[in-house]
């Protein structure tokens, strides 16, 4: 009988000197999976601890954002901090951080420093513009790169509809993107490092928040190039294919429907009771539906208002159509699907008793992973961290007397 499988990340050690949202959400990812993730964080915590919704001055935000990490609360401006960095990074993978460019190396933590403890190690730099260029030094958060990116431009309603200033997506999704190419950067360059014919060197990755946001824009800047064109907000539509917009209920709901091919147009309409829509020049066709997509919304608005969202996506689901009501987190936490899957779990948080928590993507049905404990207290594992690495038990307490760690 073959042995059960490890955890996909069992044996990898990453250190996070990361905060706010981008290189933590990296590290996060990697955490799901099996990875030991080592928070290096300051005396009075990740800001992100802060932010949202609290329950005794506990954030719910945090309990899933600092997930399966080991907490090390350090000054890192302590002249000790140095050599407590160093020996973590000799027992390392990899180490992510997100300050501005050039922080680390003030702390006289530079990438070759950090070599000299470790030749083989990863490291990614996370930042708002990236380690070179005229603006690397320029202050930046996830939104500033969810501008420069041209993602708020697009998160509007058409020209000439609307108002008020682009809206945003809702959540961080700037350092969420920024996070998921770190984490990728980072197990492309141990696989490179670490596979049977790799060079076993450590390599530096540059991830930047306008740069991640920038790559996902499809044929914005190919459109732009080839015919000067600039792609333009849509409001709930897409602008290459038709029908597929949120459309309004008799219940105050949006329920979003894809019916872009050719069947599933003819089914759509069948289904409204007007079929003959098509076989109607204005409709045949994806190109002159999106031409006509106004007016098709329109039409297709008329009907879905006559009904709830639960009948009528009760009707798109038996005809085959593309579907679903706009979620709101009711929605996710009931939605069988989503707790088929473990992606809405119950975990036990020792402050906050049972908290809602996403599952783990990607699934790994032979090793799937894990959430072994929520967002820990500032420095809860400051001591075992530090005795892992030699330290012992009057030079730990000496530490926290000095307020080096907490």
């Amino acid at each position: 009988m073959n042995p059960p499988f490890r955890p996909t990340l069992d044996g990898m050690r990453v250190l996070e000197i990361g905060h706010f949202v981008a290189a933590p959400f990296c590290t996060r990812l990697l955490a799901d999976l099996g990875a030991d993730i080592v928070k290096i964080e300051p005396l009075n915590g990740d800001p992100v601890r802060q932010w949202g919704e609290q329950i005794d001055g506990r954030s719910l935000w945090w309990s899933i954002h600092g997930r399966n990490k080991r907490s090390l609360a350090l000054d890192l401006k302590a002249p000790e901090a140095r050599e407590i960095v160093l020996r973590l990074v000799a027992q390392s993978d990899a180490l992510v951080e997100n300050f501005r460019p050039g922080q680390l190396a003030k702390l006289g933590l530079g990438d070759d420093v950090l070599r000299e403890a470790r030749p083989e190690l990863v490291i990614a730099h996370v930042s708002g513009y990236g380690q070179t260029g005229p603006w690397r030094d320029r202050a930046a958060f996830g939104v500033i790169g969810e501008a420069i990116g041209g993602l708020r431009h697009l998160t509007n309603h058409p020209p000439g509809t609307f108002g008020l200033p682009p809206v945003r997506v809702g959540v961080s999704i700037g350092d969420s993107i920024a996070g998921l190419y770190a984490a990728f950067g980072i197990m492309s360059a141990v696989w490179q490092r670490d596979r049977a014919a790799g060079d076993g060197r450590g390599r530096s990755l540059d991830v930047a928040l306008t740069e991640s946001v920038f790559s996902m824009m499809e044929a914005m800047l190919p459109e732009y190039g080839k015919l000067g064109k600039i792609k333009q907000p849509t409001g709930g539509g897409i602008a290459t294919a038709a029908p597929s917009n949120a459309y309004p209920t008799a219940d105050g709901s949006f329920v979003l429907i894809a019916a872009n091919s050719e069947p599933l147009f003819a089914a759509l309409v069948a289904l409204m009771g007007r079929p003959e829509l098509a076989a109607d020049p204005k409709y045949t066709g994806n190109r002159a539906r999106v031409e006509n997509s106004q007016d098709l919304d329109a039409l297709i608005g008329g009907w879905t208002m006559s009904m709830s969202a639960g009948e009528l996506q009760d009707r798109l689901d038996k005809a085959g159509i593309p579907s679903s009501k706009a979620y709101t987190a009711a929605d996710a936490a009931e939605d069988p699907q989503y707790r088929h899957r473990g992606m809405v779990r119950e975990i036990e948080d020792p402050v906050l008793g049972t908290v809602l928590h996403s599952g783990i993507v990607p699934h790994v049905p032979q090793s799937p992973g894990e959430i072994r404990w929520p967002g820990p207290d500032i420095g809860q594992h400051s001591d075992e961290i530090l005795a892992s690495i030699g330290y012992q038990v009057a030079k730990i307490a000496d530490l926290r007397d000095r307020a080096v760690i907490r």
